[in-house]
């Protein structure tokens, strides 16, 4: 029994819920944060109206219609948007390339050094985020010589750009996934599947990524957000993505690019609000233990989740041996 309340009051005490009561501190509080989030959203929701108001405007300015969006799909102007169309393609595909170079890259070495090497967390640290230091037009004239190389290897093609952006990405992605990995005890997890015998392939898809499937996801969008919105690299470098399409575009036909550049807030507005809802964590569940309990990786962080509790539950005394009854 004394067990059993021991691991109740353990619980409710971890559990670190604040009392029902809401004071006026706390109200004050979320009125000021409710305050701040409705002026930021003006700031941002005025130029976005004036974007679709402008994209709206009739040819003869006297109303608004949906003529310029129609435009856009109409087969007769396909030549007119060719080099937007184009645009879009080779962003899109830098956009998956930059993500896949950063993922494989740059979280493998965070790993490595969080489990093996913790001493130089920090110069792995400071790497990642020069980048972000260093305006991009510098970066463009140190690349340049780089890929004067790179073109006569692997061609011109505007995929080859996706070396330049996981450079320019690396901050962002990098912050993205140690705040997942500092709230991870990653290194217990991974001991655990070890002792199981568990080999690091393993251990590597039913733990490491579980575990920082949040940090994966964030550091993927993000990239794929920054790579979106670039420009001064692909304007330098003569690449045509969508930045620079949109720039030449708009001498022609200034709604398409505004209607274009609508589209793309869209998508990384859409991406900021998956980055928020998908790969939460349900109440209760472990990412080890969603990995699978049958193998070993699972079985071992399942058995360290579930034997935290219970480890610090107060032990009843054993009770003193019955004595006999005399006759």
């Amino acid at each position: 029994m004394a067990a059993v309340t021991g691991v109740g009051v353990s619980t409710r005490a971890s559990s670190g819920r604040a009392p029902s009561a809401v004071g006026p501190a706390s109200r004050a509080s979320t009125t000021a944060r409710r305050v701040a989030l409705g002026v930021v959203g003006l700031v941002f929701a005025v130029p976005i109206a004036a974007m679709v108001a402008f994209s709206l405007r009739s040819a003869d300015g006297s109303g608004h219609d949906l003529n310029h969006w129609l435009a856009i799909v109409d087969p007769e102007n396909e030549r007119a948007y060719r080099n937007l169309v184009e645009g879009v393609t080779n962003s899109l595909v830098l956009a998956i390339v930059a993500a896949l170079l950063v993922l494989a890259l740059l979280v493998p070495a965070m790993v490595l050094v969080h489990l093996r090497y913790p001493r130089l967390a920090r110069p792995l640290e400071l790497v990642c985020l020069v980048p972000i230091t260093v305006p991009a037009i510098v970066l463009v004239v140190g690349l340049a010589p780089v890929y004067s190389v790179v073109t006569r290897i692997a061609g011109s093609g505007a995929w080859t750009l996706a070396l330049a952006y996981g450079i320019t990405v690396l901050p962002y992605a990098y912050r993205a996934v140690q705040s997942d990995l500092a709230g991870t005890d990653l290194r217990t997890l991974t001991e655990a599947a070890r002792t199981l015998g568990a080999g690091w392939a393993h251990i590597a898809v039913s733990v490491v990524v579980p575990s920082l499937r949040r940090g994966l996801l964030a550091a993927a969008f993000i990239t794929v957000a920054v790579v979106l919105g670039e420009f001064t690299i692909a304007s330098l470098l003569n690449r045509v993505t969508l930045q620079t399409a949109l720039v030449q575009v708009s001498r022609s036909d200034p709604y398409a690019a505004v209607i274009f550049a609508l589209l793309a807030l869209g998508f990384a507005f859409a991406l900021l609000v998956v980055i928020g809802r998908v790969g939460t964590r349900g109440p209760g569940a472990s990412p080890a233990v969603s990995a699978g309990a049958a193998s070993p990786a699972g079985a071992a962080a399942g058995a360290v989740t579930r034997a935290a509790p219970v480890a610090f539950a107060p032990s009843a005394p054993p009770a003193p041996p019955a004595r006999k009854a005399r006759s």
